[in-house]
């Protein structure tokens, strides 16, 4: 039997899907908890030690390994720009679609106060774009100036106006930053060039990732990580929504994806106004859109949940599935206690109906976060309406990918928090989708295999998406 491999080393557990090509069938599904503060090895040899148990392959069965990773936290990013709905935006799509984490954005000229923030977040790297080619350059050579004398020691990727782009390169590298220069993500207004930045960022986020603990060694064992986590699901998306010349995709769709460090959502639509006298307004959106969610992780995030969505909202939720322990539960107590316990498994019923009311509020905010808005302008000549973003209103299917979709309970009930509610009717969210669960959780492995067999990678993930 020769079998591929396909391994995730997740910010939680380590997970292998073995599939056989040549059948076109997952043989095995197996994780483990991800060792990130020993040895990722540990956790990796844990699953494959799990894999063997529960299939009997072992070394002489496997013909190639592929893996992905967001341990070590992904990449902390900060972008820095001039307008905040242009250039700005622009680094945000470019940094999220490398699987990267945007933890600050400044706009126009840096201060001296926004410096010293910026120090005391700590990126992993600093993003700097600003101006159109040919357009602003003092912007850009301003924030590189105060980036040259801060002790920010991460690296920095510029972005911006090409005119600018060698001086802004020498001021950093005098100084002793490392620099990488990229395309402008920006050359010319509303039009988009965020893949070379993309690129730039994802060879950054692979080499602080390779260097995490234990990720190096783990290198010699499976090959090369090839990409990020985030990454390796979006193309997964990407693939199943718009198939191959041989094999027939599903057209536009949305993937929610649950895990113990973020809720992200990917829409794959081009998501233009379908409602009469709505005008897009804003930078064009991209088809195959990603946001990370990183306070709404249901382990790691669990009390910015309760933060963000509020006691009242998380009890609602809670009530909905387990009116018996709404009442009584801590909330605040028991959601730090997952918090500081990364790799907690529900142990009664309770507790899963907890981690149910988590993902379903934090599918509600990723949602709303993720979808498009309709804006109201008064004008003398009349009323107009205005779409920001995406209209994901007429979008027929949601997919809900990770451990709480593939392991838990009611997964169609968290899935509907994608809806289209009355209670914010500017928001454009889908509003009568057909709802899936990846129920192998495979996206991640579909991601990875479409970079050598794309077709039998789609067939695939058809098998084991389950109506609910």
């Amino acid at each position: 039997m020769g079998v591929i491999l396909l391994i995730d080393f997740g910010s939680t557990y380590t997970k292998i899907r073995a599939v056989d090509l040549e059948k076109e069938e997952v043989v095995g599904s197996c994780q483990a908890p991800s060792t990130v503060d020993t040895d990722m090895t540990i956790g990796l040899q844990a699953a494959f030690d799990a894999l063997l148990a529960q299939t009997g392959v072992g070394n002489t069965d496997i013909e190639g390994k592929l893996a992905c990773s967001s341990a070590a936290g992904g990449l902390r990013l900060v972008a820095s720009g001039l307008v905040p709905r242009l250039t700005t935006e622009a680094a945000k799509r470019a940094a999220l679609g490398a699987g990267a984490k945007v933890i600050g954005v400044y706009s126009y000229q840096l201060t001296p106060k926004e410096i010293a923030e910026l120090e005391q977040k700590r990126p992993d790297l600093v993003l700097l774009v600003g101006g159109t080619d040919g357009g602003n350059t003092e912007v850009i050579l301003h924030n590189a100036r105060m980036l040259a004398n801060s002790d920010l020691v991460c690296p920095i990727v510029v972005a911006g106006n090409k005119v600018a782009a060698e001086e802004v390169e020498h001021i950093l590298h005098t100084a002793g930053k490392y620099v990488a220069v990229a395309a402008n993500v920006m050359p010319e207004v509303s039009q988009l060039n965020v893949e070379p930045t993309r690129a730039v960022i994802r060879e950054m986020f692979m080499r602080r990732i390779t260097h995490g603990k234990g990720l190096n060694k783990a290198e010699r064992l499976v090959g090369s990580i090839i990409m990020p986590t985030p990454m390796a699901v979006l193309r997964g998306a990407a693939l199943l929504a718009q198939g191959t010349p041989e094999e027939a995709g599903l057209g536009d769709l949305i993937v929610v994806d649950v895990g113990g460090a973020t809720t992200d959502v990917d829409s794959l639509t081009e998501g233009n106004p379908t409602q009469p006298g709505v005008v897009a307004k804003g930078l064009p959106e991209p088809y195959a859109k990603r946001t990370v969610e990183g306070d709404l992780g249901i382990r790691y995030s669990a009390p910015h949940i309760l933060e963000i969505a509020g006691e009242k909202r998380l009890r609602e939720n809670l009530m909905a599935r387990d009116e018996g322990l709404a009442g009584d539960l801590d909330l605040g107590a028991k959601l730090s206690y997952l918090s500081d316990h990364i790799d907690f498994v529900p142990q009664t019923q309770h507790d899963s109906h907890l981690d149910v009311a988590l993902a379903r509020s934090s599918v509600e905010i990723a949602m709303q976060r993720h979808a498009g808005v309709i804006e109201t302008c008064y004008l003398p000549s009349g009323t107009v309406y205005l779409q920001h973003g995406k209209d994901l209103t007429q979008v027929k299917r949601v997919i809900g990918t990770g451990g709480i979709f593939s392991y838990g309970q009611h997964p169609r009930w968290i899935l509907e928090g994608t809806l289209y509610s009355q209670r914010e009717p500017l928001s454009l969210r889908p509003k009568a989708p057909e709802f899936f669960i990846d129920e192998r959780y495979l996206l991640y492995a579909i991601g990875l295999l479409a970079e050598i067999a794309p077709e039998k990678a789609l067939r695939i993930m058809k098998k084991h998406l389950r109506k609910v």
